[in-house]
């Protein structure tokens, strides 16, 4: 089945670093930046920046936009929001 002629496809998420993409996966997964930021023993800010940098990088114009592009590129699962990397 082909997608609507008005959605783009998402860009891959190789333009990220490793850290922005853990940053994706744990925010797909709903947690806030003070809680990504304890999984990840950095501060909320550091937290936000790669939030930021990542959404930059990828188009998302907010959160819920990259958490789509988390799921649409396989990062998390839809199932139990696990990922191939094991975060």
């Amino acid at each position: 089945m082909s997608r609507p002629p008005d959605r783009a496809t998402p860009p891959s998420l190789a333009c990220l670093t490793r850290r922005e993409r853990e940053v994706t996966a744990f925010a797909a997964r709903g947690l806030t930046n003070e809680e990504i930021a304890a999984h990840m023993v950095i501060s909320p800010f550091t937290a936000k920046t790669h939030i930021s940098r990542a959404m930059t990088k990828l188009g998302a114009r907010d959160r819920a936009q990259l958490v789509v592009f988390a799921y649409e590129s396989g990062l998390v699962g839809v199932r139990d929001g696990s990922h191939p990397g094991g975060l």
